[in-house]
């Protein structure tokens, strides 16, 4: 087989001869010739387009021979044109050979292996096995950068076998026979199967996502080209929404969301004040008694409610207290707790009878109730409970 894909990353049409076609289980499996469809592997995606009239799912190398998996068969014999998805095509050379510059220049530098490398749907991957911190990965993403605009060749092809032994080249393993060599001038020598740019200006950018940690290593995020591009365009327009919603110039939405923050904190602090004073309201105002009381403090969430029930308890002014609050579903959030019953049993028992669920420890329990106001009060009074 021919593999057109070697010849020349940039063919987009070709014909070849339709060798074998058996159903398989993703589809129909076709054997040609020659193709300048691109099979899966070195951690680059299949190609994928239209052969014969007919769309291309995948394609993968089995033994050798690049299998095509098709929506319908093919005849055997019959000669078929073929056309590859140029966009997705492109926009993997695009990465290839942006990671190609990353590892070489990473590799250079520091003396880090890639030793693993995928390109995703929304981002392209790579893991190297020893640490980097920030700052040097943007000190890595300058000099990529740099080199692509210089418009610097690629080379990628089978050197003699003379030429070959004298090269130092990055390889994840040991090869033997024809060996395909990328070389990027100043930037990397490797052994690669891909599909490439013909010169570093055509990767357009190299932009870092993130990187975290990763088995003793790092794993890097980052997009090439085209989407990199498309990224930083969706992050411009969020900016620009956010600048809209907050008044601020697009420069300073950090900088106004930091202030919002803060004035956030206070006004949660002055609001915690408030409930706290009503709490302590509400406790003061309660007769000393050894009864079981039920409150419902609609403007009270789950922390509020077992605060009210903490402090209800400690100044002894009942032994059984169940404190509810109506949330914006109509579902009443509860929270019970007691210093002699076991609140784990009665828990359970009123999720029984109102529909609830939750749980907790055998001083205090929380949940929900799905009920109406009606029944929940005539539960809770079947129960010896009054309202406070």
């Amino acid at each position: 087989m021919k593999k057109l894909y070697y010849e020349s990353s940039y063919i987009r049409e070709f014909e070849g001869t339709v060798l074998s076609c058996e159903k398989g289980k993703k589809g129909y499996e076709v054997i040609l010739d020659r193709t300048a469809f691109y099979p899966e592997g070195g951690g680059q995606p299949t190609d994928t387009g239209i052969l014969g009239g007919v769309r291309v799912l995948e394609v993968h190398e089995k033994n050798g021979e690049v299998v095509h998996y098709l929506e319908a068969p093919l005849p055997v014999g019959d000669r078929v044109s073929g056309t590859i998805d140029w966009e997705r095509r492109f926009t993997h050379m695009q990465e290839h050979s942006g990671e190609h510059l990353v590892s070489g220049l990473i590799h250079a530098k520091y003396g880090y292996d890639n030793v693993g490398f995928h390109m995703g749907t929304d981002e392209v991957t790579i893991d190297f096995n020893g640490l980097l911190e920030w700052g040097d990965l943007m000190e890595i993403e300058r000099k990529a950068n740099d080199m692509i605009w210089q418009n610097l060749e690629i080379y990628a092809d089978f050197p003699p076998k003379e030429e070959l032994e004298a090269l130092d080249y990055r390889s994840k393993k040991e090869l033997t026979g024809e060996i395909r060599i990328v070389k990027i001038p100043g930037g990397d020598v490797c052994a690669c199967c891909g599909t490439h740019v013909k010169r570093t200006g055509e990767i357009g950018l190299v932009k870092f996502l993130s990187m975290i940690h990763y088995k003793g290593g790092v794993r890097i995020s980052l997009l090439c080209g085209k989407r990199a591009v498309k990224d930083y365009e969706k992050k411009r327009s969020e900016i620009q929404k956010l600048s809209v919603m907050l008044s601020a110039k697009p420069g300073e939405v950090a900088q106004f969301v930091e202030k919002m923050k803060d004035e956030i904190a206070g006004l949660q602090e002055k609001l915690a004040e408030c409930y706290r004073m009503q709490i302590e309201q509400i406790v003061r105002e309660l007769p000393d008694g050894d009864r079981s009381l039920y409150f419902i403090e609609n403007g009270f969430g789950a922390q509020q409610l077992r605060q009210l029930i903490n402090r209800i308890l400690e100044e002894g002014k009942a032994k059984t207290v169940l404190a509810l609050a109506k949330n914006r579903d109509g579902e009443y959030l509860y929270v019970m707790g007691s210093q002699s019953e076991d609140m784990r049993l009665f828990s359970k028992k009123l999720n029984g009878l109102l529909s609830g669920r939750g749980g907790g420890s055998v001083q205090m329990a929380q949940g929900t109730f799905f009920t109406e106001k009606e029944a929940l009060c005539a539960t809770l009074n079947g129960e010896g409970f009054f309202t406070a």
